[in-house]
């Protein structure tokens, strides 16, 4: 298990980024200590990293929550899951070339 500041310092984001995440439900099923301390497992440490890596393509907070949203659904959103990411990558490639 992580601590906020460990978990910012193993992914190269701040504190605060760290936290606005898990405020903004992009962190599903984040276990707290006894004095309410966010506790990151690998699990939630991957799902920052996807964060991370799809908020660098120029996603915004509110997609990758919808997107987060979708990966808790299972198998059955995979197709969706595919053409949103293909979207994007559409989306960073037209943004490189400009």
């Amino acid at each position: 298990m992580y601590t906020v500041k460990e978990a910012a310092k193993l992914l190269g984001l701040t504190e605060h980024t760290i936290r606005y995440y898990t405020d903004m439900g992009l962190v599903p099923n984040l276990q707290r200590d006894k004095n309410n301390n966010r506790l990151f497992s690998d699990e939630n440490i991957n799902f920052l990293i996807g964060a991370k890596n799809l908020k660098n393509c120029g996603m915004s907070v509110a997609e990758i929550k919808y997107y987060v949203d979708l990966c808790l659904e299972g198998d059955s959103t995979f197709k969706e899951r595919h053409e949103i990411i293909l979207k994007q990558k559409e989306s960073a490639l037209a943004q490189l070339e400009s």
